[in-house]
């Protein structure tokens, strides 16, 4: 959505990384103003899925360009509403996922209820928006909260060859040979 809404033209936002420049303009939006559907809303399961909100939120910003009169790359006005929508959106989709969650893993006592603990991290985790959110979340259900500093909550695909080079030099579950392993997407 920050590159399609063209945030590295945007003066406040030229040297900030897509998601962080949704945030900072979201900070003095409205997300009222452009309200999307939350995805997924007809399964009942835990998964996340942010396509149909991506598609939505073109949808508005094609809608809104026309009503303006200005060419793909230009920013809109509206810009500040929209990220503000967009944030809002993502953090309720993932508020609501995550409560499923919690309540499928005391239901199935797969966790206590008594110390559970929600752990954030990676790099939706220095969104303050959404941190805020799995706060309260947490609180209103008994969870411990746990979430690093965001200048910790970097890309998770950092996180994870970290923990191979770990793994590696454990010698823990690394195999050494691929040969047998079939390979599928998703």
């Amino acid at each position: 959505v920050a590159r399609r809404l063209s945030l590295r033209r945007h003066p406040e936002c030229h040297s900030m990384a897509g998601g962080k420049a949704i945030e900072h303009l979201a900070q003095t939006g409205d997300w009222q103003q452009h309200t999307f559907r939350l995805p997924m809303q007809q399964y009942r399961n835990c998964d996340f899925s942010f396509s149909g909100l991506q598609s939505l939120a073109n949808k508005a910003i094609i809608q809104k360009e026309k009503e303006e009169g200005i060419q793909e790359g230009e920013i809109l006005s509206c810009v500040k509403d929209i990220a503000a929508a967009v944030q809002h959106a993502v953090a309720v989709h993932i508020i609501q996922r995550t409560y499923r969650a919690m309540l499928f893993c005391i239901k199935n006592s797969i966790l206590s209820s008594k110390n559970a603990t929600l752990v954030v991290s990676g790099g939706v985790a220095s969104n303050q928006y959404i941190r805020k959110g799995l706060q309260t979340l947490a609180d209103a259900n008994g969870f411990a909260f746990l979430c690093p500093p965001p200048r910790l909550c970097t890309d998770n695909g950092v996180m994870i060859a970290w923990n191979g080079v770990e793994r590696l030099r454990a010698g823990l579950g690394v195999l050494h040979s691929t040969d047998g392993i079939r390979y599928e997407p998703k």
